[in-house]
């Protein structure tokens, strides 16, 4: 059985934007099944965003297909702070900070990659042991500043000013470059586009210590944009988070299930596991048939899955189907906050209330002559059940722990109502 060809696998997801040594990597996995390779993230802050599963999904499949993946978590160069992508300094973090945000990103990548065949480490553990005088003789003697400024992360920051803080970080992930090369076998380091200069740094600091025939590649994949030719990565209400307290599994379901035809079949590739035959069968589906939004569903499925694990996607899909066929009395008040955290919102009294009163008073209905005319013709619904009587009395207690009255008018145009 011919042995799987993992990158041309990610030749065909999209998934390569630069290789250094592409036929030396080649040769490589043809002769060796020990493969280690790395992707590193900085602790600066307490979750990831899907911007981050981009390459954090290529060391998952380099995973699946029994290769031995490391997460390195910037303990060391968090503290300094990388300047790519960035115009400005980043402000430095405290101590506390770093070591709360280290241990919540170590959390959710067990979480995503288990923990068979694969190892977290920490950059901590050996750049804060470095003095001074040894990163300038063991190291800094090996960087050219000329070379170091041309940099496109340096020189794309040199008219507003870099500092020499930040202007180091290279030298520092080149160091751990070096130093899972030489201790921990790691042969391959991925990261963003951004990353080049940082990922080649570490290669010749690698071949200078080690010797030009070291092993070592580096592999970076695109920048990846919406067919509108925004950044992927937000919605509306800014980063879509991996923390189901930041971003929920309903909200993270639905910004996947609302992508874009034109975006849907490059996503499919990238952030599911399905084979090339069933993404190629959903790329049809999508072209013959659109609005079945069958290739968005699967999309949806499959990375909720994924990050929340099989009790978040059921979840996601209850609230969905809910809000959707409009019988919303089975959701928890917890299910109901995340369905319709974005939905028109109000207030009202604990007290109960004639429904026109209700419905102007919260400025559902701009006037009690409407208010009474939909009422009539059936497009009010009442927590899941449609009232058409004018003297129907709102009770507030009746349901959702008398927290919550939610008010549907029409198919699908709720508004969460708040009691005080």
């Amino acid at each position: 059985m011919a042995k799987f060809d993992i990158l041309e696998d990610l030749k065909w997801r999209g998934a390569i934007n630069q290789e250094t040594d592409e036929e030396g990597l080649r040769m490589y996995l043809a002769e060796h099944d020990d493969l280690a390779l790395y992707c590193g993230t900085d602790p600066t802050g307490d979750s990831l965003h899907i911007g981050h599963l981009i390459p954090f999904m290529i060391l998952k499949r380099f995973q699946m297909a029994s290769y031995h993946p490391v997460i390195l978590i910037g303990g060391g160069t968090g503290a300094i702070g990388d300047p790519s992508g960035r115009k400005t300094e980043r402000t430095l973090q405290t101590a506390d900070q770093v070591k709360h945000n280290e241990e919540c990103l170590t959390n959710q990548m067990k979480k995503l990659f288990g923990t068979e065949n694969f190892e977290i480490r920490n950059n901590a553990e050996w750049l804060g042991k470095l003095n001074l005088i040894d990163f300038l003789r063991d190291y800094g003697k090996f960087f050219q500043v000329n070379n170091m400024i041309n940099k496109d992360v340096v020189a794309s920051r040199l008219e507003n000013g870099i500092s020499f803080t930040e202007f180091t970080y290279q030298i520092l992930q080149a160091i751990d470059f070096y130093h899972l090369n030489k201790d921990d076998g790691v042969q391959l380091q991925i990261g963003g586009s951004d990353q080049w200069g940082n990922i080649t740094a570490g290669i010749d600091l690698i071949h200078k210590l080690e010797g030009a025939d070291r092993p070592a590649f580096g592999l970076t994949i695109p920048l990846m944009l919406k067919a509108d030719g925004t950044k992927f990565g937000k919605s509306a209400g800014g980063a879509v988070w991996l923390d189901p307290e930041k971003t929920s599994p309903y909200e993270f379901y639905q910004f996947w299930i609302n992508q874009d035809d034109r975006d849907v079949v490059k996503y499919l590739k990238y952030f599911t596991f399905l084979s090339r035959e069933e993404i190629e069968d959903l790329a049809e589906k999508t072209e013959k048939e659109p609005w079945k939004r069958a290739a968005q569903k699967r999309l949806a499925e499959e990375v909720t899955k994924f990050v929340h694990g099989e009790a978040g996607l059921k979840e996601a899909q209850m609230i969905t189907d809910a809000l959707f066929s409009g019988n919303i009395k089975n959701l928890s008040v917890t299910q109901i906050e995340q369905g319709l955290k974005n939905a028109p919102s109000a207030e009202a009294g604990s007290e109960k209330k004639n429904l026109v009163d209700f419905l102007v008073d919260t400025k559902i209905e701009p006037s009690k002559r409407q208010a009474r005319e939909d009422i009539k013709n059936g497009a009010i619904y009442v927590n899941g059940d449609r009232e058409q009587s004018v003297d129907f009395d709102v009770d507030p207690s009746s349901a959702f722990d008398g927290k919550y009255v939610i008010i549907r008018k029409g198919k699908r145009k709720y508004t969460l109502v708040t009691i005080k």
